[in-house]
């Protein structure tokens, strides 16, 4: 008789690595590119040791947040089952069990935890803030209304901190105070994405939308939006900043930065999207394009006599 053989998966259904690796979000990692940050502002770009420890940063923030989107999608299984997209999730489509996720999420964070303190101390700890905080706001201040974003924003701050701390070199308040309002900016369009998505219906997918209008969030982005050009203009143009980087030209920047928020309000309001800023920008490619020809027109001027 034939040999025995071992049960197959269900059909169509991909194996647990694989389904652990898609919770763990990696098209979400564009935003832990907010990394390099201080290695480009910091001077340090050309230093290979430099460069080598940023991309060792890199790869705990996105173990990391990999690890909060695991915890998150078991507490909120239940709500994503109703959700239209989020449905399509593996723990929320019950492909992948809570338990297997909670366990390696587990052991995932604990090991970039750890790599982040043989890097130095203040990393450990600003990564350890980061998971804390992203954990508060999956089980309680996601609930808060305001409080929500402006969570989401810290979250960013944080990833700006973390980078400038891995590399040894100081973080500007004008380059934090961008980064809190770009990272405002995004999270107010994702609610108005979420708003619009999910209709009168969305506070049943998510309670704190009923504490939200289109309006209202258009007030918001608005002033955000406004906030962000005039922070950065000053940034760009200021004297400390020309002393600090090396380069009196970063005002040649502050175009790229007009065009990127209106392209990205024009996705938000003409094409509805937005409830992804990394599938944006990975889809975009006008958005796209922007963002690389900034990131090259600031390392031109920073690190080329063109700058001077």
């Amino acid at each position: 008789s034939a040999p025995a053989t071992e049960p197959c998966p269900e059909a169509g259904r991909p194996p647990t690595l694989s389904l652990f690796i898609i919770s763990l979000r990696p098209e979400q990692w564009t935003k832990n590119l907010l990394l390099f940050a201080g290695l480009i502002f910091g001077g340090r770009l050309l230093q290979v040791g430099a460069v080598l420890t940023a991309a060792a940063t890199f790869a705990i923030f996105c173990a990391l947040s990999g690890s909060v989107y695991l915890f998150n999608d078991v507490w909120d299984q239940d709500a994503d089952r109703r959700h239209p997209l989020k449905q399509k999730r593996p723990i929320a489509a019950g492909d992948l069990t809570a338990r297997a996720a909670l366990s390696g999420a587990t052991v995932l964070a604990a090991l970039a935890l750890a790599a982040a303190f043989l890097i130095n101390a203040a990393l450990g700890a600003v990564a350890a803030g980061y998971v804390l905080l992203l954990l508060l706001y999956s089980v309680a201040l996601k609930h808060v209304v305001i409080v929500d974003v402006l969570t989401i924003a810290g979250g960013f701050v944080l990833r700006a901190i973390a980078g400038a701390l891995a590399v040894n070199v100081p973080i500007g308040a004008w380059l934090l105070s961008c980064t809190t309002l770009l990272a405002l900016f995004l999270a107010l369009s994702k609610r108005r994405h979420e708003l619009m998505l999910l209709g009168e219906g969305a506070g049943d997918h998510r309670r704190i939308l009923e504490e939200y209008s289109p309006y209202l969030l258009d007030q918001m982005i608005s002033v955000v939006t406004a906030s962000t050009l005039i922070a950065y203009a000053i940034f760009a143009t200021s004297a400390d900043t020309a002393q600090r980087l090396g380069t009196s030209r970063l005002g040649l920047t502050i175009p790229f930065v007009l065009y990127g928020i209106f392209r990205y309000l024009y996705l938000v309001h003409q094409k509805r999207g937005g409830g992804s800023p990394a599938a944006l920008l990975a889809t975009d490619r006008p958005l796209l394009a922007c963002v690389v020809l900034w990131v090259g027109t600031v390392a031109v001027l920073m690190y080329s006599p063109l700058g001077r």
